[in-house]
């Protein structure tokens, strides 16, 4: 067995989405200045974080995109955790088709779509002319049974279609979706097990996950 860690790592200032702040990571409580509530050599770090949830890879839970749905605290582990998935391969130009599905089991699978786009993350060209999937690739997910949808680019969907119809289709059916993975090319086309747990926090749409996989 092998763990393939799929996410980006999360740092100061990191720009994950074009016109979204990046994190701001520092101390709450220094060691330095912990010293002098401890014994002597005795020092803690408390760091503290302000960030929007979409920042690094993360996982959209249906209320990211519907009123009054599932937020990440209340996604079910099993759509989340231990799912059994299945890599996409990178079919050419942006806008990825249902034909990629023609030949493969999506029912009760994690898909990860492949597209190679993760090598320009943290650079501008990441937030141009990414790789997306049309609103028939969702729809085909969705009809045939798939349990969460992955990608290695910027958005699932084309950000210049403001309806937004792969978000629409997948958390209108409860499908989780996992964006901005990374590392997809170090994973077999199946026969691997897929995690991408957020914390348990009420109240949001979106959350960073530490995405990895499981290799026999």
């Amino acid at each position: 067995m092998r763990l393939v860690d799929l996410s980006h790592r999360i740092h100061h200032g990191l720009v994950t989405y074009p016109g979204l702040p990046g994190p701001v990571i520092g101390d709450h409580l220094s060691r330095a200045a912990s010293r002098a509530r401890y014994a002597a050599g005795t020092e803690f770090q408390i760091a503290r974080i302000e960030m929007v949830a979409n920042t690094g890879t993360y996982v959209d839970a249906p209320s990211h995109r519907f009123e009054g749905r599932a937020d990440v605290s209340e996604l079910p582990l099993e759509r989340v955790a231990g799912v059994d998935g299945v890599v996409v391969p990178p079919p050419p130009g942006r806008a990825i088709g249902p034909e990629v599905l023609r030949d493969l089991d999506v029912r009760g699978k994690a898909v990860l779509f492949r597209t190679g786009w993760d090598r320009h993350f943290g650079t501008p060209a990441y937030g141009q002319g990414h790789p997306f999937l049309t609103r028939p690739t969702a729809e085909a997910l969705r009809d045939r049974g798939a349990t969460l949808a992955g990608i290695d680019s910027l958005n699932i969907d084309d950000i210049e279609d403001g309806a937004r119809p792969a978000h629409t289709v997948l958390l209108g059916a409860g499908i989780p979706i996992v964006e901005h993975l990374a590392n997809l090319a170090a994973l077999p086309a199946a026969g691997f097990r897929f995690f991408a747990v957020p914390p348990r926090v009420a109240g949001m749409g979106s959350f960073p996950v530490r995405a990895f996989a499981v290799v026999p």
